[in-house]
Order: structure tokens, then C-alpha cells, then sequence
């Protein structure tokens, strides 16, 4: 059995992956000029939401079990997307007649 300090620990460790990502965020944006969202931010949105799940799940709590739920599969579906839209770059680069 799990105490309810180390749930904490577990809620406190996904909130620090929530907080990751901006900076993340923040630093690629800085280093390009411009607002960007790397690969990383979602990696880290997933981790998060993965462990805050788990603490809601033990918490037992609807509210952010709802709001877990739903970002976990908006976070895996934008990596679902840039998956799809680097494949088509590279299929269009290999297709094209030189």
C-alpha cells in the first residue's frame, strides 16, 4: 500500500512535469524568436498528466480524472499529428524528381 505522503510526492512530480513543458516552451521559443511548441512540451504534457492521473485515480477525484483523461488523449493525438505531418515531408522530399 502507498502512503499518502508519497501520493503526494507523485501529484507534486507530475505537477513539476506540467511546469517543465512551459519552460521547455519557453527556451525553444527564446532560441528561435518566435513562438514554437517542440516535441518535448508534449512529452513532458504527457508524463504529467499520466502521473497527476494517478494521483486523481487514488484522490478519487472525478474533476481531475475527467480533465487527466481528456488532455492525456489531446496531448498523444498532437504527437499522433506531427508524426504524420513529418512523414509526409519526408515521403514529398523522396517522391520528388531530380
Amino acid at each position: 500500500m502507498i502512503s499518502s505522503q508519497t501520493w503526494i510526492a507523485i501529484g507534486l512530480a507530475g505537477q513539476a512535469c506540467f511546469f517543465l513543458r512551459f519552460v521547455v516552451q519557453w527556451v525553444a521559443s527564446e532560441r528561435v524568436g518566435r513562438s514554437v511548441i517542440p516535441r518535448a512540451f508534449w512529452y513532458f504534457s504527457i508524463m504529467g498528466s499520466v502521473v497527476i492521473l494517478s494521483y486523481a485515480i487514488w484522490r478519487e477525484d472525478p474533476v481531475f480524472i475527467i480533465g487527466q483523461s481528456t488532455g492525456l488523449f489531446i496531448y498523444i493525438r498532437n504527437l499522433v499529428l506531427i508524426q504524420r505531418e513529418e512523414r509526409g515531408r519526408v515521403g514529398a522530399v523522396g517522391s520528388q524528381v531530380t
